[in-house]
């Protein structure tokens, strides 16, 4: 069986910090990130977008700073998306690593979006 190689040491560092982070979340901030986790791996599927709207709004009245919630997953939105794909799959196994009943359900969910349109 074939080693993956390990990600560059920047990258590495910053799956460190989502991984501490991820730590410290509660339950509805996991769920959160589990919802923007799906719309990564499945990108392509309306529902997780559709999800992602529903905190916006329309309102004329001036948003409330970020959360500390929101800089993280602000951070992990830009880091993920500079990752390559070997080292996007050497994060999901360090999160089954760290939280296997998490990884499990997002290999469920995520198994429920095939043949969706």
């Amino acid at each position: 069986m074939a080693e993956r190689p390990l990600p560059a040491r920047g990258v590495a560092q910053e799956m460190c910090c989502v991984l501490h982070w991820f730590s410290g979340w509660a339950p509805p901030q996991r769920q959160r990130f589990l919802r923007d986790l799906l719309a990564k791996a499945v990108p392509g599927k309306l529902r997780p977008l559709l999800e992602g709207l529903e905190g916006l709004s329309l309102s004329g009245a001036p948003a409330p700073p970020p959360s500390l919630f929101q800089c993280q997953l602000r951070l992990w939105d830009q880091w993920f998306r500079g990752w390559s794909e070997p080292e996007r799959n050497h994060f999901l196994a360090r999160l089954e690593q760290v939280d296997p009943d998490f990884a499990a359900h997002f290999y469920c969910q995520l198994a429920a979006t095939a043949g969706q349109e």
